[in-house]
């Protein structure tokens, strides 16, 4: 018997009526004469359930202010609320992929995912953002309670500092309103899905909002002995303390219980498994538990008008997920250091727990907005100050081999090791500092530069069990971020942009000569030239070209014991082209496009059957279509449908092994009506139509490699109440 888990069920009936006494007090103050005094430059309103257009045209992703699209010299996409609502989106994994210069980089069911970006790996330390603010990457971020997502694409050192050089994606919270939404969902594998969104706006003269989100579900995984349940509650509030200043409070809570499904690794070292299902749970045994996660993440921030020219803000936050590992884990055949599955198909079966697993991100910034004039060129200057602090807290587990399985033949009953977890220890305190500016200089009606920079002071230690410092890093480095932009008419930009980040070194897995050793950090840098082209108000054109290069990190062959070496040698150099579409092109007919090419290839690596091959996981060619259109004849009736492809991705680094190239085809429908005079949206969602086998990454964690298996046809239904 499945559990359901009472939280949400419990916080939002007690919130529904909470919000009824809310919108009451709202509708009592509409109806009171007003003074005619407004809120000229603080504005607490915010984008309702149900709104309709998917096209973004600004983002603050790359830099510390809402910007126009078209102005920010940066490749830069956003997939807005109501592309999320359409396409019923749950996960990141469901976000990312309308973006092809996105991919999937170890993401296996039932645990939070990681993802690379222009073909370099995220850094879940810093890479992942909410309003601004770092969030631990080590946790499944919920989307109820966000109105878009926002992905940097590129060195992002400006914006972050201390990023790894693929980017940043920034969650953009929902804004108090006044709405009343519940949504009702299953799934064809029998999935429960109940969510609600709560605002209203209050007070003599709407200075209040107040917008409460919260949801649970039932998980029935597609991959037998997946299931799981997740419990989600929000709360975003407003306080227009005066018209010129303006108080926010975000939070959010995410408990969250789902059995992990292992991926596969390459047998003998060279072979995909052929004949395998993505229903298979490699391991199920009786003692194996649900990894479990618990996420909480929360801001304060506080904006004030100067004057008519400056402007500033302060905000803080912290965002702290704790995981709970407790499963049985095919790795390897054989021995302990076997990093594959054995040719006939036999795996190793390991019992696996690392119970409270804490990471935690604190974040404080300081930011100052103003425009002025020098002469005839023509201001607008951003200038800031931040602190953050990273910690992480885990116990050193248990990883006990307790027996082995096959993939052809199944795991049998297995008996689960009598190790017993140490408590949790100080692993790492990483601490930063920043001072940034960023300029835009107006020099005429046609030329724009930006001129930018973030001084970045960085202290880590890490720690021994017994408390000991194991290693101590600091550094400190300036980050320029330089750009020029052409606009040879209003809706039509040119630019030219360099940029550096500074990427922390990674950790060696346990299996090489030098084990858990840490590699230095090193600066990436990026070259890029884009053009972008409001073709009307409602449709963009984008095309960017890149070149980025950063520190080559590998377990290189050598004659040592373990026959390997972690290191950091050479140079990986990403080049690619994107291009995209995005908005309408007639009045029924809404698209989104993207196609990026890469060419990512290994340098100087010291290893030459490793020099000038395509990086692992990094296909040459990969793309997006979505379509929505409006049927006509039909009020309210919507068809979807979107094609994704991707060429063939490198598993290993030589190239020898390769994951073969895929097409994936999904389709969907959305219709509104009116139900007892209320808006309702019943969305219908097929992905993978033809019900395509495939494999969907190749992704490497803690130096390992493994392949993920991607879904099967999966249908989803919803329906949406605006009351």
């Amino acid at each position: 018997m499945k559990r359901i888990a009472p939280l949400a069920s419990t916080l939002m009936l007690t919130l529904a009526g909470t919000s009824l006494g809310l919108s009451g007090a709202a509708r009592a103050a509409e109806s009171r004469d007003e003074s005619g005094d407004s809120l000229p430059t603080v504005n607490v309103t915010a984008s309702g359930a149900g709104k309709s257009d998917a096209h973004a045209r600004s983002a603050s992703v790359a830099g510390f202010d809402d910007a126009p699209l078209l102005d920010t010299p940066a490749s830069v996409s956003v997939v807005t609320r109501a592309q999320m609502s359409d396409q019923q989106s749950r996960l990141l994994s469901d976000v990312v992929k309308n973006d092809a210069a996105i991919g999937e980089n170890y993401a296996p069911v039932g645990y939070y995912e990681n993802f690379s970006i222009r073909g370099f790996a995220l850094d879940p330390a810093s890479a992942y953002r909410i309003d601004g603010l770092t969030a631990a990457g080590e946790q499944t971020i919920a989307l109820e309670n966000k109105e878009r997502v926002e992905f940097l694409k590129g060195a992002a050192g400006l914006q972050a500092g201390v990023v790894a050089a693929g980017g940043i994606v920034n969650y953009i919270t929902k804004r108090p309103a006044d709405v009343r939404s519940v949504t009702l969902g299953t799934d064809a594998n029998g999935s429960r899905y109940f969510a609600t969104d709560l605002g209203a706006l209050f007070g003599e003269h709407k200075q209040f909002g107040l917008r409460i989100n919260a949801a649970h579900e039932d998980i029935h995984s597609y991959v037998n002995n997946g299931d799981g349940w997740r419990d989600f509650a929000s709360v975003a509030a407003t306080w227009a303390i005066t018209p010129k200043t303006l108080l926010q409070f975000d939070a959010e809570y995410q408990k969250k219980a789902q059995r992990s499904v292992a991926g596969y690794q390459l047998l003998g070292g060279t072979t995909i498994p052929s004949g395998v299902s993505p229903s298979t749970m490699l391991t199920p045994q009786p003692w194996s538990q649900p990894v479990r996660d618990m996420s909480l993440n929360y801001r304060l921030r506080l904006d004030t008008e100067f004057n008519s020219d400056w402007r500033g803000y302060l905000q803080a936050g912290r965002s702290r997920a704790v995981i709970d590992d407790n499963l049985a884990f095919p790795y390897g055949s054989g021995t302990f250091a076997s990093t594959s599955f054995g040719a006939n198909g036999n795996f190793d079966v390991y019992d696996y727990r690392v119970p409270d697993d804490e990471r935690r991100n604190d974040e404080a910034q300081a930011v100052a907005i103003g425009k002025f004039a020098t002469g005839d060129i023509r201001h607008e200057l951003s200038v800031g100050a931040a602190m953050s602090r990273r910690i992480i807290d885990k116990p050193a587990g248990v990883n006990e081999l307790v027996g082995e399985g096959n993939i052809y033949t199944g795991t049998p009953a297995l008996p689960a090791s009598t190790l017993v977890s140490d408590p949790a220890y100080r692993n790492l305190d990483s601490r930063q500092k920043a001072l940034f500016f960023s300029d835009r200089l107006q020099l005429s009606e046609r030329w724009q530069a930006i001129a930018g920079g973030r001084q970045a002071w960085l202290h880590e230690e890490a720690y021994n069990a017994d408390g000991s410092a194991s290693r101590i890093t600091d550094r400190n480095i300036f980050l320029p971020q330089v750009a020029l932009i052409f606009k040879p008419q209003a809706n039509l930009s040119i630019y030219g942009s360099y940029a550096e980040t500074l990427s922390l070194g990674s950790i060696a897995p346990f299996w090489v000569s030098n084990p858990n050793a840490v590699l230095p950090p090193s600066v990436s840098r990026q070259l890029e030239a884009g053009v972008k082209y409001d073709v009307t108000p409602d449709l963009n054109l984008t095309a960017a070209v890149f070149r980025m290069r950063k520190a080559y990190e590998y377990q290189q062959p050598d004659n040592s014991t373990a026959g390997f070496t972690y290191v950091q040698q050479g140079t990986q150099t990403n080049t690619g082209i994107e291009l995209g579409a995005s908005g309408k092109l007639g009045p029924r007919l809404q698209v989104g496009a993207s196609v990026a090419v890469t060419r990512a290839r290994a340098s100087g690596t010291g290893t030459a059957a490793y020099d000038d091959q395509q990086a692992v996981n990094v296909p040459r060619l990969r793309s997006a279509v979505y379509a929505d259109y409006a049927v006509p004849g039909v009020d309210g009736l919507n068809v979807m449908g979107s094609w994704l492809y991707s060429a063939a991705k490198p598993v290993t680094r030589d190239g020898s092994v390769s994951l073969p190239a895929v097409h994936v085809f999904n389709t969907g429908l959305r219709y509104k009506l009116r139900v007892g005079g209320h808006d309702t949206t019943l969305r219908l969602n097929v992905d993978n139509v033809f019900d395509k086998r495939y494999w969907k990454d190749a992704g490497q964690y803690l130096g390992d490699s493994y392949i993920h298996l991607g879904a099967p046809r999966t249908a989803r239904l919803s329906l949406q109440y605006d009351f």
